[in-house]
């Protein structure tokens, strides 16, 4: 079965079973009820998805995958990279709005799963770490750290607010919000190294530390 193929495949069936969770519930629904919904056996079943707790994040696994390739070929900015990276992972959950929402709602009500939904958030960053660890190693480890899950907290927000269909969560938004994440730490800047920066008079202070920030972040 080629990589497309089988990434729909395995959506199909993920999207069968969170209607069935989402209808009667995620513990009364058996995998036999699952592979009839997907038209699927149950040997065919176990041979994609260990349980029913695998199903319902198996399109994670398909979104950790895509974004490790790209990361594997990214070329350029490396915090930039994982910017885009995450980007790529919010528009495909765009496309699969039903599947997100669906989940979002099953994974609310049992404990089990949102402890599982945690760890797979966690998989993300440590992509994103292990990432920036390689292509930039003279930069501090809390810094990256710091970086990803600031990138990954932002994408589950705006997320959440997608799947509720909540104004302001489109992949301009996620764009704008990642932008705005300093990239990093540099050393203080010597004589040479000059910045000089010009704002509003009436400008709050606030802005200005937040617009700084963002700015030598940049450097």
């Amino acid at each position: 079965m080629a990589h497309d193929d089988a990434a729909q495949f395995r959506l199909t069936v993920v999207d069968q079973a969170l209607r069935l969770f989402a209808e009667r519930g995620y513990e009364a629904t058996a995998v036999d009820e699952i592979a009839v919904a997907a038209g699927i056996s149950r040997r065919t079943f176990f041979r994609q998805f260990r349980s029913k707790e695998d199903v319902i994040f198996a399109d994670h696994e398909f979104q950790l995958a895509t974004a490790q390739e790209f990361l594997e070929s990214a070329v350029g900015d490396p915090w930039d990279a994982v910017c885009e990276a995450v980007i790529g992972v919010f528009e495909r959950f765009t496309q699969w709005r039903d599947i997100a929402a669906r989940r979002y709602q099953v994974v609310r009500r049992v404990p089990a799963l949102r402890e599982r939904e945690i760890v797979t958030v966690f998989r993300y960053e440590r992509l994103f770490t292990e990432f920036l660890r390689e292509r930039l190693p003279e930069v501090p480890d809390l810094v990256r750290v710091q970086f990803t899950a600031a990138v990954t907290a932002t994408h589950n927000y705006l997320l959440r607010r997608m799947v509720r269909g909540e104004p302001g969560a489109e992949v301009a938004d996620l764009r704008a919000e990642l932008a705005a994440i300093p990239r990093g730490r540099r050393a203080v800047p010597g004589p040479e190294e000059l910045v000089l920066a010009v704002f509003p008079r009436d400008m709050p202070p606030r802005q200005v530390a937040d617009l700084l920030t963002t700015r030598l972040g940049n450097l």
